[in-house]
């Protein structure tokens, strides 16, 4: 009869660790955050795996509906000017910097989205287990 092959991770042996109950309650409230359990979140860290945050990516998707926002008002305002004659006292000035100021804030709000997801795409350079595949994503 042969022996049976492990399949996955729970067929091994788990690492035990000693810590203070302090420290304990870190690691549960940063595995929490992260919404992985306390064993995927420290099987990440200690592989150098990048963590990624929950609320990163909500304030992302929060982010991603702003500047949608941004560019529907700015298609509406392009749609207004185009369909009136006249614009109620505004200088041809003052809307061409509003409609400037809607581009940049949308350019940096997207800098901002990439800064904050482009690092946990990323492999960490501290360590040289990193692979090219992350399980468990």
């Amino acid at each position: 009869m042969k022996a049976k092959e492990p399949k996955n991770r729970k067929d091994y042996q788990p690492i035990k660790v000693y810590c203070f109950p302090n420290e304990r309650q870190t690691i549960e409230q940063q595995a929490r955050s992260t919404g992985l359990s306390k064993s995927s979140y420290l099987l990440r860290v200690g592989m150098g795996y990048p963590i990624r945050s929950i609320v990163d990516h909500h304030q992302v998707e929060e982010l991603v509906k702003i500047n949608g926002d941004l560019g529907r008002l700015g298609g509406l305002l392009k749609l207004w000017l185009s369909n009136e004659k006249s614009v109620g006292g505004i200088d041809a000035r003052t809307i061409r910097e509003t409609l400037q100021k809607i581009d940049r804030t949308q350019d940096h709000m997207l800098n901002l989205m990439s800064r904050v997801l482009r690092p946990q795409a990323e492999p960490m350079a501290s360590t040289g287990t990193r692979t090219e595949k992350d399980p468990g994503t």
